[in-house]
């Protein structure tokens, strides 16, 4: 943050000698949070590539969780001037996503929008003594206002009025029926309001074209599916539910090979408590392959153009997911913050909430087969822009008609979304490799034995353990964590810790690993040799190898394929062809066994 009584060089008073480029018009971007800023940059970007708007921005400083923010700005190079400094420059319009701060101080118009999908939220009127106020919710009505039942936040005269006086210059709806509750909510408003569409979903809708390219870039293997888990920020979220943990049950039910799962966690959540935090919670699942990207970044909307389930809450990501069309399910939803007549009040009511009991695949599979025919849902979706397909183009004539300026001669077109860097989704890497419950079916085929396989992270299964029935354990010997290792029926040990697998013996392993019946050494070819206790072996190669499946699997398909047969007494004298399948959606592999 600049220091208080310096200028930056466009608003300095000699900003005709230092400016580079001199700028018809100023706009101030007024940031409350990181949430805010994000969306307040979707506003902005009708503003690409025109040389007569200058941007500054500056913080209100009200927001309890406005952590990282100061920082978020910085990364952007966004310029940013104190609050007290802003309030006495001439800008010719001022543009907020939030409600929070003393708007009213301003002496040039200001632009209200939203900074989520709609108005959703419902005030709490008593906010605690001496609290700073303004997340959604915690502002206290003015003198003399009415006195309503709660209606949304940003929609009603606690929120828009001060001293008699409607602050924005101008409201951003998002869809015509919120005009219906802005009358509602604070009439003399109704005049300054401007159905503009959402930027963000057009971005979404937009998006879908580009459905695969996201799917690689999140690191996804054809015939993966992606379940993406929305937690917003409170109590009432997925993160904040005193139930089982919602990531810990997708990740331990939902078959490792066939599915991955990000989690989109809310900026107010990750920042309130802090990166480094939220991480360290997270861990055991970061460890079993969750994908967590850094909230600030567009990852998330690469992953709901890229999911193929959603398991949301009370948060707008949820409803961006109805509106794609994405089969989902409420892992948890606090009705008690809705505001009434929303979308999202209708979606609590139509989306089906997580059985504690019943098995989460057949959730998701329910979900998949109904919703997409579900006529509620049909009805729900087109509840978040009356204007799809129209956020640039209209946004950039209201900003334009308040600056006073001729519109770009070019088209407005909505900005696409950027493909994730391959780092971005937050992960971890373990040197070892991960403790894996394997349950196999064997069966015997025209062209030879099938295993089909499923695979599930170790060290999260819980109470729920029906889909665990005559799993085996494989595990790394070297794992740090020694309950894996010394009980694991399979041990897989890769290339880099094996260099010479032709000249390993059972003996090296039995005496460590009481519990061990099989052990897979990788070859270079991602194929293995595998050892039995009576020190005979076998090669394993891959004769067809889809991406999904590597050493570990071949050495999981060929126990089961030794337990079924016996191969562990008797070896056959003749190559045997093993077909290995992970769940209908999965390219099948074929390797060799060779004695």
């Amino acid at each position: 943050m600049r220091e208080p009584g310096r200028l930056p060089v466009p608003l300095h008073p000699d900003r005709q000698r230092w400016s580079t480029v001199h700028a018809q018009r100023s706009v101030l971007g007024i940031v409350h949070n990181v949430t805010s800023a994000t969306r307040l940059l979707d506003l902005l970007s009708v503003f690409d590539g025109d040389e007569r708007v200058q941007v500054l921005f500056t913080r209100t400083g009200s927001s309890a969780l406005d952590e990282g923010t100061d920082e978020f700005l910085s990364a952007r190079g966004m310029l940013q001037i104190p609050w007290t400094e802003a309030i006495t420059q001439p800008f010719d319009l001022a543009i907020a996503t939030n409600r929070g701060g003393n708007l009213h101080d301003m002496p040039f118009p200001l632009v209200g929008a939203p900074h989520g999908a709609g108005y959703n939220k419902k005030l709490t009127r008593n906010p605690e003594p001496g609290t700073r106020n303004p997340e959604p919710g915690t502002r206290n009505p003015e003198p003399g206002t009415r006195n309503p039942e709660p209606g949304a936040f940003g929609l009603t005269e606690e929120w828009l009025v001060h001293e008699g006086r409607v602050i924005p210059a101008a409201i951003v709806l998002s869809h015509a029926e919120q005009l219906d509750r802005l009358a509602d909510g604070c009439p003399q408003a109704l005049p300054l309001a401007h159905v503009a569409g959402d930027p963000c979903l057009d971005q979404l809708t937009s998006g879908l074209a580009f459905r695969e390219t996201y799917r690689r870039a999140l690191g996804l293997l054809p015939g993966q599916r992606l379940v993406v888990v929305s937690s917003t920020w409170g109590p009432g979220s997925i993160l904040g539910s005193p139930r089982a943990h919602i990531l810990r049950r997708a990740l331990a039910e939902l078959p490792a090979d066939e599915f991955r799962i990000l989690a989109a966690v809310h900026p107010n959540a990750w920042y309130g408590h802090g990166a480094w935090q939220i991480r360290t919670w997270l861990a055991p699942f970061l460890n079993s392959g969750l994908l967590l990207p850094s909230p600030e970044t567009e990852t998330w909307k690469a992953a709901l153009c890229a999911a193929d389930f959603l398991m949301g809450d009370a948060g707008s990501l949820t409803l961006y997911g109805v509106e794609l069309g994405i089969p989902g399910i409420l892992g948890a939803f606090q009705d008690s913050v809705i505001a009434p007549g929303s979308p999202m009040r209708e979606l609590g009511g139509i989306l089906p909430r997580l059985h504690p009991t019943r098995p989460l695949l057949d959730q998701l599979t329910h979900a998949a087969r109904t919703q997409p025919n579900d006529p509620e849902l049909a009805a729900l979706r087109g509840s978040v822009t009356s204007e799809p397909g129209r956020s640039a183009a209209l946004l950039r004539r209201l900003l334009y008609a308040r600056l006073n300026l001729p519109e770009p001669a070019h088209p407005a077109a909505t900005r696409a979304i950027p493909v994730p860097s391959l780092s971005s989704p937050y992960t971890r890497r373990q040197p070892h490799l991960p403790a894996l419950l394997v349950t196999a079916e064997v069966s015997e085929a025209e062209d030879g034995p099938a295993v089909s396989l499923r695979r599930f992270p170790g060290g999260l299964q819980g109470t729920l353990s029906g889909h665990l029935a005559g799993a085996h354990l494989a595990a790394d010997p070297d794992d740090p964590d020694p309950r894996w290792s010394r009980s694991a029926e399979v041990l897989v040990l890769p290339r880099e810790r094996c260099p010479r697998p032709a000249e390993a013996k059972w003996s090296d392993f039995a005496g460590r690993f009481p519990g061990c019946e099989l052990v897979a050494l990788e070859d270079d070819d991602r194929g293995c040799t595998v050892l039995f206790a009576d020190d005979t072996r076998l090669r394993v190669s891959w004769l067809d190898r889809p991406e999904w499946a590597d050493f570990t699997v071949a050495a999981s398909a060929v126990h089961a394929w030794a337990r079924c047969a016996g191969a562990g007494d008797g070896l056959p004298v003749s190559e045997v062809r093993l077909t290995v399948t992970a769940g209908d959606g999965m390219p099948p592999a074929l390797c060799g066994l060779i004695p």
